[in-house]
């Protein structure tokens, strides 16, 4: 019964791991089906690009989505965990443009090789569900889904602004364009208005926002974030007439008190109003030119970077309804017109922005809000001030507060017929058109006579052409006259097709949903499938998802509801956004040298050790800082749990049955085993804080350890140690499936370990011992009191005030507070 001599190897990690593997795959023992006679769990991570290999961030995602699912299969649940392949995109073009071949090749070899990889890790997925979004099998229902929201009134066509190379005579991604230059050839790139396709995420706007209360289960930083990106606000909209013309600009603020304050207008250099504006006119030609160089500059910028600001004059005058003066129209590179009207108010005197450019263009500052307290004269202000205060120079508003002066400064407008009160939101319509070659067709054809219509559904898919191996196989489809010429499908004349692709984010904004019912062959959805699986029960992925991707995802979910493919309003019940791998400091990347490959770990330890090391390294939502003394410590341990269970194979199979009679030795296994059942149990459920969950088993180990030690074994009765590794292993075997699954074998156990249950634990074995505890009166000891181990702070403290004892020396005196040392003492301030 004791560590046998010579049992001092590592365990052949590579011949378990493929043995598991292979009986995993050959059992189907991951497949699933609807059954209504069991609870369904739904756990899914975000899928991935597949870029060719897999790295340590997708370990960590896939290790935790994995022991979600093996949990709550061994819980009873009916577990749906599948994977797919988000397999569009501009690397795959980018890549395939390098490698002279067609994406599709390029794309499907790395997903044989990313597939393998993952099968390697032991994840328990339903590889019979696997999808890629590339796939024509796919995508053919999302080019459905786009011609039920057309007809539907949620797409439409607008002109926007794009990049375009003259040179390639193409359209660039913002990722394709490089200090203003086209990466491929490096020759400027301009701006040019297109058509594009959209979708009215706006329609929803009101309730992606409401419903964002349902979403318990989400961090609050990530709602947050949504809240932000949708961007609610209440306001003024009014017009501004211009000076002899008749035309008017409408703009929207959410101060309406600062209107008297208004000392010129704003706007976007591609405000539609601005051809009007500038037409025939001395200054054109150079207000022209002013307006190209901003929008070139705009290419080279990324969102986050402050900018100079910068504006020109463009001749024109409007008038403020509100007091009849005549403020300058300006252009300025600052206003966007994606947000609001494309038109901003300028109020220098209490907005930072139009301050700075209110002197640098020697532009009138005039205070309309003196916060309480201050003296606020345009002469000498250093910057803009924001607060609320009193009203002046605000005509018959004067002498207001300013925020209790809103509503009536808006009913004035409305009373007047020149605005009103507007509620609007930052959230823009999601522009889906990509002048790309690796994208899903946009199904739909342009005809003269009858305008655009929907591809017929008997001619879906429209799929992409497959002239691999040349240099020409990303050529956009625009350059592709064998795909764009077509017969209209209303008037049977010649017509020509859309030439733009998807966004890929169209992909992955209702993957989760056709995972639960991948082949169905004549919908998007089989509703019944759907409506057993749906909604997700857990969504895992990182944070840098955690607005577009989301968002899409609470946008498409409703919409496919509208349309009747679904009947749930929220796609994902609970969100985890786990943290990065960091590596000296930094995220893992190829760019910064410090990636580690997930293949030589798993060739060097196992993939049980990587899977082990990446659970017990961090909490979840926590960034890993990697550590190659935590691998091999995490490969120490199962060694360690090896040994001690073939040294003692045959203690394990004694087949004895568990009695209340335990010696003491028995006991305090025992009462360890149901301690760390309750432990693991409760990190698992609660908060997915795997490394505390292993830490209890590492500590089980150890009592497990001693109490097989040579001079203690006798001691100890073996139906305990029995329970004590059989539960060891029940509890690792989420975290390190192929390891458990040989030890499960090693100890002699037949049944299939992935069809136990979870084990219980026995509050009454997992109580500890009695403990004394002291209670001191004013800090003197007057009495002592026999506790269980377990008992809260607060039972406590109600125990000590009605000790008799501790009584007679309170007297009836008035308790000031009780200091409450768990396990220790209880002091009673009198």
């Amino acid at each position: 019964m004791t560590i046998e001599s010579g049992v001092n190897n590592k365990y052949d990690f590579k011949s378990i791991e493929k043995k598991w593997q292979t009986t995993w795959e050959t059992n189907e023992t991951y497949k699933v089906l609807e059954d209504d006679n069991k609870e369904k769990y739904y756990v899914l991570e975000m899928f991935p690009y597949p870029s060719g290999r897999i790295h340590m961030g997708h370990v960590r995602n896939y290790s935790i989505g994995d022991v979600v699912a093996r949990y709550k299969r061994m819980r009873g649940f009916n577990v749906l965990h599948p994977m797919g392949w988000d397999a569009f995109g501009l690397p795959a073009e980018n890549a395939a443009q390098k490698n002279n071949t067609h994406p599709a090749t390029w794309t499907y070899a790395n997903i044989d090789y990313m597939r393998n990889q993952l099968r390697q890790l032991g994840l328990s997925y339903d590889w019979s569900r696997e999808i890629a979004t590339c796939n024509p099998k796919y995508y053919q229902w999302e080019q459905r889904l786009f011609i039920e929201m057309f007809n539907k009134g949620i797409v439409y066509q607008k002109v926007t602004t794009v990049n375009w190379c003259e040179d390639c005579q193409t359209v660039l991604a913002n990722e394709q364009v490089i200090d203003g230059a086209c990466w491929r050839c490096d020759q400027p790139v301009t701006p040019r208005k297109m058509n594009g396709w959209f979708f009215k995420i706006t329609d929803y706007a009101e309730e992606l926002l409401a419903d964002l209360d349902k979403l318990s289960g989400w961090p609050e930083k990530v709602l947050t974030m949504q809240r932000n990106w949708i961007g609610k606000s209440t306001g003024l909209t009014c017009d501004f007439q211009v000076d002899s013309l008749d035309e008017k600009i409408s703009i929207f603020t959410t101060r309406p008190d600062t209107i008297y304050g208004v000392t010129f207008m704003s706007l976007a250099p591609e405000h539609p109003l601005i051809d009007t504006l500038i037409g025939g006119l001395e200054s054109e030609a150079e207000i022209r030119s002013f307006i190209q160089k901003i929008l070139e500059e705009k290419q080279r910028q990324s969102l986050e970077e402050e900018v100079e600001k910068k504006g020109i004059f463009t001749g024109r005058y409007c008038i403020n309804p509100f007091n009849g003066t005549k403020v300058p129209i300006y252009i300025a590179n600052f206003v966007l017109m994606e947000y609001g009207t494309g038109a901003v108010m300028a109020v220098p005197a209490h907005d930072q922005r139009d301050f700075e450019f209110a002197r640098k263009y020697d532009l009138p500052i005039i205070p309309v809000v003196i916060p309480e307290g201050t003296e606020l004269l345009s002469e000498n202000m250093s910057e803009a001030s924001t607060e609320p205060g009193i009203l002046i120079n605000s005509g018959e508003f004067t002498g207001m507060n300013s925020l209790a002066s809103q509503e009536t400064i808006i009913q004035h407008a409305r009373e007047n017929n020149f605005g009103s009160d507007l509620v609007t939101y930052r959230l823009r319509d999601w522009g889906i058109s990509r002048q790309r070659f690796w994208g899903a067709p946009i199904p739909m054809i342009h005809c003269e006579t009858c305008g655009v219509q929907p591809v017929p559904e008997a001619d879906l898919p429209v799929t992409l052409p497959e002239d691999a191996g040349s240099a020409t196989s990303c050529a956009p489809l625009h350059q592709r006259e064998n795909f764009i010429n077509t017969t209209c499908p209303v008037c049977k004349q010649k017509a020509r097709r859309e030439t733009d692709t998807m966004d890929t984010f169209m992909e992955s904004s209702w993957y989760f949903a056709r995972f639960t019912t991948p082949r169905c062959e004549n919908a998007p959805l089989e509703k019944n499938g759907a409506s057993y699986w749906l909604p997700v029960d857990q969504y895992i992925g990182g944070v840098e998802h955690a607005i577009l991707h989301l968002l899409y995802s609470r946008f498409f979910t409703k919409v496919l509801r509208d349309l009747g493919h679904l009947s749930i309003d929220e796609p994902f019940t609970n969100l985890l956004t786990q943290g990065m791998v960091i590596k000296d400091g930094t995220k893992m990347s190829k760019s910064k040298g410090n990636v580690v490959d997930p293949n030589d770990l798993i060739q060097e330890f196992g993939a049980d050790t990587v899977r082990l090391f990446s659970l017990f390294a961090a909490p979840p939502e926590r960034d890993l800082e990697w550590s190659s003394k935590g691998v091999e410590g995490s490969s120490r341990f199962l060694n360690r749990v090896y040994r001690l269970i073939v040294a003692n194979k045959d203690l394990f199979k004694t087949g004895e049955v568990l009695t209340d009679e335990l010696s003491a030795a028995g006991r305090e296994l025992h009462r360890k085993t149901h301690q760390t059942i309750k432990r693991v149990t409760e990190n698992i459920e609660n908060n997915f804080h795997f490394n505390t969950a292993i830490s209890g088993m590492m500590e089980l180990f150890n009592v497990l350890s001693s109490s097989t030690a040579e001079d203690k074994v006798a001691e100890i009765e073996a139906a305990v140690i029995d329970e004590a590794v059989t539960v060891l292993i029940l509890l690792l075997s989420p975290m390190v499936p192929h390891f458990a699954a040989e030890m499960w074998a090693k100890i002699g156990k037949t049944a299939a370990l992935e069809d136990q249950p979870w084990p219980e634990f026995d509050p009454e074995a997992a109580k500890d011992d009695l403990i004394t505890i002291v209670i001191q009166v004013n800090g003197k000891v007057r009495s002592r009191l026999e506790v269980a181990a377990d008992i809260t702070n607060d039972e406590l403290e109600q125990l000590a005030l009605k000790d008799e004892s501790t009584m007679k020396f309170i007297d009836s005196q008035p308790v000031k507070k009780t200091i409450v040392i768990q396990k220790k003492l209880v002091n009673i301030v009198i």
